[in-house]
């Protein structure tokens, strides 16, 4: 297959090294200018991996938009809709869209699809790639499992059937909304566990419980499968998030928690507005989320924040476990 991945940050990267390593012919492409292009353009790697000696790396938007059969996009979330503006100017109505990147959109909610489909892209050419796995044990030759999802059940099956192999075994999704909202919130849950590694580790057990099903009432309300909330793109994601020392949203939480500042992307942050907002939107309470937005906006002291925070959710009301 004809691929680019647009966007070579740590994961844009890997996913054409990946794809390469399958035998397709793909064009990674970064901005020119940016610190991640310009590093690979002059040293052929970076920190996580070394392009592929078949990987054509470009600067020219334009040529890997209109040469590719499959579109990876793998970016910041909250920049999609402004490059989606770019893309657009160019025929892609052939074109499938691949969408490799967790988050939601900040002042709207808006899932990552949704955000395509506004764009002039066709439902139907759209899937999400997600899922547990850090690059770093990856390219060590570690497996794992991750997901693809699509309102296209026959664009599913291609990209699984194309996209498999002994490094990453991927499940078909069947809930778009599950999966896209599952995959987001599972970096809020990773910065609340990086709170808890600093304020209260024991607390890491029942905030995997109370987390998932904060999610799932939110994925149910949102007209989704509840169950999603418990697959790869979100529970089984947990163990990546919350606990890696790998996992830049969990990295964040601590070293805010320490009064810090984590100078790399943490998705999480800007997740926990789009949460919050959704929350309102449905009508269902967040409190886990609600905490990390807090944490991540507040004002003052982060560290003394961060203890705050905890002892609130500790002040609520008693619930019942499985119900509520």
């Amino acid at each position: 297959m004809k691929i680019s991945v647009l966007g070579c940050g740590r994961w844009g990267s890997f996913i054409a090294w990946y794809l390469t390593r399958l035998g397709n012919e793909v064009v990674s492409w970064g901005p020119e200018g940016d610190p991640s292009y310009e590093v690979l353009k002059e040293t052929g790697r970076n920190e996580y991996v070394s392009l592929h000696p078949k990987t054509v790396l470009t600067c020219d938007l334009e040529r890997a938009v209109c040469t590719a059969e499959v579109i990876v996009i793998s970016i910041s979330s909250q920049g999609l809709r402004g490059f989606m503006q770019r893309i657009m100017q160019y025929p892609v109505s052939d074109k499938v869209f691949v969408l490799c990147m967790k988050g939601l959109e900040t002042g709207t909610g808006k899932r990552l699809s949704e955000i395509l489909v506004e764009s002039g892209v066709s439902p139907d050419k759209i899937a999400v790639w997600v899922g547990p796995g850090h690059i770093q044990s990856f390219v060590q030759g570690v497996p794992n499992c991750m997901v693809i999802d699509s309102e296209n059940e026959g664009l599913k099956v291609k990209l699984v059937d194309a996209f498999k192999s002994d490094l990453i075994r991927f499940y078909y999704g069947n809930d778009l909304i599950g999966t896209e909202i599952g995959a987001a919130a599972k970096n809020v849950m990773g910065i609340a566990a990086g709170v808890l590694d600093v304020v209260c580790v024991p607390l890491k057990g029942p905030l995997m419980s109370r987390g998932a099903r904060e999610v799932a009432r939110l994925i149910k309300a949102m007209g989704g499968n509840e169950l999603s909330a418990y697959g790869l793109a979100h529970l089984g994601d947990y163990e990546t998030t919350l606990f890696s020392r790998y996992s830049h949203n969990r990295m964040y939480g601590e070293m805010l928690a320490k009064g810090e500042r984590f100078a790399k992307l943490a998705e999480g942050v800007a997740t926990s507005e789009a949460m919050k907002l959704l929350g309102e939107k449905y009508g269902v309470e967040l409190p886990i989320t609600e905490a990390v937005y807090t944490v991540c906006y507040g004002k003052g002291d982060d560290a003394a924040r961060c203890k705050e925070e905890i002892g609130k959710l500790f002040k609520r009301s008693t619930k019942a476990e499985l119900c509520e």
